[in-house]
């Protein structure tokens, strides 16, 4: 059995130093999102970069709040942290400021605190905890609607603000239900149906009814032996020409008209380049002028002359291409692959279900992070205001990722102790 050495000599250095590597970028990156000719220190905490230098200072110290905490007590106090964490989402509504027309912010002195931000991994740990019970099993209904549950009250109370993007993280979770069991057909058909929402803006009703009477028909054929599976394939069917007639229905009367402009724009159905389009439009042009290598550090002319909104945070990614180009966009697509893939791996050597299952949901909701900002950024999701971890400025955002990352790391330092 390996042995206690110590907290640092048993931590995973190599994310640690991918952590560390992708936070510095980032905040030399907001830096030129926002660069002042007038006020030129990056460490000037009257500007976006001095104020990041700070949050990356609170995020040091909730990293050694966290490494020297016992592992153990993260799954007691899984149940007590998404309870208060529920209670700051509802109390959000009631007494947060509202910032371009969501109330999703609590006002603290001259700081503002974002729950939905920590939310995420209060959820991620309640998850852990009740999926590691050994008598929890993703092949019953009940145990997954208590899951579902467990993620709707948050994602609710954050649709609420509105915050559509961190509720669309939410979605994550689905990939560590996968991972402890839930059929993979469930997966197909949420694909499936996203796939349908679509065709059913851009083609008309009838003749989508008819291509889907098509592809059940050769499903029958298929099928014609096995009586069970074809009636699953008619079920499918009804449900999908249902669907698929109540989705104009859906998309004028639930989603709000700017969201309406947005998937519209992205499925070419309208053109709106100085309006609802604009932003991605100005993401475009910038990542696309920095071609191979980039126009260099300060140097990029969309991100100088404010072009791209909001570049320092949800857009942060378009300074990435306008000044270091295919290269340096690249290089932290890679950084993040990498990330990912390392968290993976520790997460399987885990020697508990609850540290295991923690593991993934940190994965899950990174990969949606990091998956959903650089496609909204090249154009290929609607923009729904969702950060880049790591990248984007913001101290609820920072802190809220390395606490999500640092419970795991914690609990991988000293796995064989998390039983």
């Amino acid at each position: 059995m390996r042995q206690e050495h110590g907290i640092f000599s048993n931590i995973d250095w190599l994310t640690i130093g991918l952590f560390a590597l992708l936070v510095f970028m980032g905040w030399f990156n907001i830096y030129a999102a926002v660069f002042n000719e007038e006020q030129p220190s990056i460490f000037d905490t009257t500007q976006k970069y001095g104020k990041q230098l700070m949050w990356i200072g609170g995020s040091l110290l909730i990293i050694i709040v966290l490494l020297f905490t016992d592992g153990r007590l993260f799954e007691k106090l899984a149940l007590p942290v998404y309870i208060v964490m529920i209670l700051m989402l509802v109390g959000v509504l009631i007494f947060g400021k509202e910032v371009s027309g969501a109330k999703s912010w609590f006002a603290i002195g001259g700081f503002s605190l974002q729950p939905s931000e920590f939310a995420k991994f209060t959820t991620s740990l309640l998850v852990a905890k009740y999926l590691s019970h050994a008598q929890i099993t993703m092949a019953k209904w009940s145990h997954r609607f208590v899951v579902i549950g467990i993620l709707a009250l948050p994602a609710f109370f954050i649709a609420l603000q509105p915050d559509m993007g961190s509720v669309l993280v939410y979605g994550a979770f689905v990939l560590v239900m996968y991972r402890e069991g839930l059929p993979g057909y469930y997966i197909f058909f949420a694909i499936w149906f996203m796939v349908l929402f679509i065709l059913s803006l851009l083609v008309p009703k009838l003749i989508l009814a008819g291509v889907l009477a098509g592809i059940l028909i050769v499903a029958i054929y298929f099928l014609r032996k096995q009586r069970q599976a074809i009636y699953a394939a008619i079920s499918v069917f009804v449900l999908s020409v249902i669907f698929s007639f109540v989705v104009g229905y859906i998309f004028d009367n639930v989603l709000a008209p700017h969201h309406q402009s947005r998937f519209k724009i992205l499925l070419g159905m309208e053109d709106d380049p100085s309006g609802a389009g604009y932003n991605t439009r100005q993401s475009l042009i910038a990542i696309g002028s920095g071609g191979v290598t980039g126009k260099g550090f300060l140097k990029g002319t969309q991100t100088k002359f404010d072009f791209v909104p909001e570049q320092s945070t949800d857009y942060i990614f378009c300074t990435i291409g306008e000044e270091w180009g295919f290269l340096g966009t690249s290089t932290v697509v890679i950084l993040f692959v990498v990330l990912l893939l390392r968290i993976v791996v520790l997460a399987e050597r885990q020697k508990s279900n609850f540290a295991r299952i923690y593991g993934y949901c940190v994965a899950s909701v990174l990969f949606l992070h990091v998956a959903i900002n650089i496609a909204m950024t090249i154009g290929l999701a609607p923009v729904i205001g969702i950060p880049l971890p790591f990248f984007s400025y913001g101290g609820s955002s920072l802190w809220g990722f390395t606490i999500l990352l640092f419970i795991f790391l914690k609990m991988d330092a000293f796995r064989w102790q998390i039983l």
